[in-house]
């Protein structure tokens, strides 16, 4: 079992150049799969992890309803916001300038074949990221990705996530608001979800902003921990 996985800074990138990216290391990875099994071969398969910022984009998950997303077409363009309908799981998120986006394309099969453990673990490696801010962040029941006081009139998502999956490789992944501007926000019912707001880490700590590269290194640390990973980290 490889668990190398090499990670990727991609900077500032357009959202649909990214998911070509993430379709064409899936693929490869699927393809290379299915020729060890139907050739008996035992080829390595690669594991990768993209960080990105994105400009405004609001993406649909295959299973979300198009009415979350509450402006027009012509709303959009004056926001310089791209709207695209999307192969992962989940409903409606917003990505944007000041948030973490991260990646995993991994084969589940160098690491455990469950779909369940693999978004738990990536929910904790947020959670411990953010207890390193002393901030304590939680999991919602029967809502994927990471809040803050669940349970009280208070609740806010700071992460949210959405993956798709096949043959044990995966793609697509998390957002975590770092130094978001929530008001893009307002535009959608995010994740579907009507009676929870948003926030993002600098609001949390009454600051103006938080690198990035710093939050990137804490929930690399912890990723690779969780996961048993070894990290080759790209120029």
């Amino acid at each position: 079992m490889n668990k190398k996985v090499e990670v990727q800074n991609l900077g500032f990138k357009d959202y649909k150049n990214v998911w070509d990216y993430q379709e064409n290391l899936f693929k490869k990875t699927l393809d290379r799969k299915i020729k060890n099994r139907r050739e008996s071969l035992d080829e390595e398969t690669k594991n990768y992890l993209l960080f990105v910022e994105h400009p405004h984009v609001y993406t649909l998950g295959k299973s979300g309803n198009a009415e979350n997303l509450l402006i027009s077409e012509e709303e959009l363009k004056q926001k310089n916001a791209s709207f695209y309908k999307i192969n992962r799981g989940g409903d409606i998120t917003y990505h944007g300038p000041g948030q973490l986006v991260a990646y995993p394309i991994l084969d589940l099969d160098n690491f455990f074949t469950d779909i369940h453990k693999y978004l738990r673990l990536l929910e904790e490696a947020v959670i411990l990221t953010l207890k390193e801010y002393d901030i304590e962040a939680e999991r919602s029941k029967g809502e994927t990705g990471v809040w803050l006081d669940i349970g009280t009139p208070f609740a806010r998502k700071i992460c949210a996530m959405g993956v798709r999956a096949s043959r044990w490789v995966t793609m697509h992944g998390l957002a975590l608001n770092v130094n978001a501007d929530l008001g893009y926000f307002d535009n959608i019912i995010p994740c579907g979800i009507q009676d929870k707001a948003v926030t993002s880490l600098n609001i949390e700590l009454g600051k103006k902003e938080i690198p990035l590269n710093e939050v990137q290194e804490k929930l690399l640390k912890h990723f690779a921990a969780l996961f048993g990973a070894e990290l080759l980290l790209s120029e």
